[in-house]
């Protein structure tokens, strides 16, 4: 059981504290709030390091080298330059929000804060599976247009008279594995950030209650 929950309880059975005011109240959830915020701050960035640890760590395998083979350097490069761009904005706006909610000083402009918060973190998740989805795309149509072995088995599909069914599978297995990396990432984003922001949620709803009394 979290403080605030804590002290509730206790006011309700006339325990061990004394009924706290308005503003000791908000200053029990500025401080929570304030601290989920930077929480948000800092796991994205150890999600970006992890990530680019992760890039280097697979860019020597089999598949990757022959990715580069190919010299698509002129649609993977804006590529990701467009990818860490909006990273580096998310992270500004992160830390944005994490200096506004810190030097909030009324529950009013809290509750704006945890608003924009929590809107910054779901456009961050929907940008990412975005991005995700627009690469992989990106990455099957050089595959297709640049493997030789995609090419041979395309010739013969095509000289069979399967060649709508050698796509089919191809296109199906593509929407296949973009569901489950979306499910991975939606499990891996709840974790990470869905329960802080449930957090965030329920501190807004408290400081609803405070405006309302």
């Amino acid at each position: 059981m979290d403080e605030l929950k804590r002290l509730k309880k206790d006011w309700k059975e006339n325990l061990k504290f004394p009924k706290l005011s308005k503003d000791e109240i908000y200053k029990l959830l500025h401080k929570k709030s304030s601290s989920i915020v930077k929480r948000i701050f800092v796991f994205s960035l150890i999600e970006f390091g992890f990530w680019t640890l992760l890039s280097f760590v697979i860019k020597d395998n089999e598949a990757q080298q022959r990715f580069n083979q190919y010299e698509m350097d002129h649609i993977t490069l804006p590529l990701m330059v467009i990818g860490y761009a909006f990273l580096i904005y998310f992270f500004f706006m992160f830390y944005k929000n994490y200096k506004s909610i810190s030097i909030t000083a009324s529950s009013k402009g809290l509750m704006e804060q945890i608003l924009k918060t929590r809107k910054t973190v779901k456009h961050y998740v929907i940008f990412n599976l975005l991005f995700l989805y627009i690469s992989i795309v990106i990455g099957l149509f050089i595959e297709l247009n640049n493997n030789p072995d995609v090419a041979l088995r395309t010739a013969e599909f095509t000289a069979s008279g399967d060649y709508y069914i050698f796509y089919g599978i191809m296109l199906a297995t593509t929407l296949l594995m973009m569901a489950l990396l979306t499910a991975i990432l939606l499990g891996f984003y709840y974790l990470i950030y869905g329960i802080l922001l449930k957090k965030l949620k329920n501190n807004y709803k408290e400081l609803k209650k405070i405006e309302l009394e």
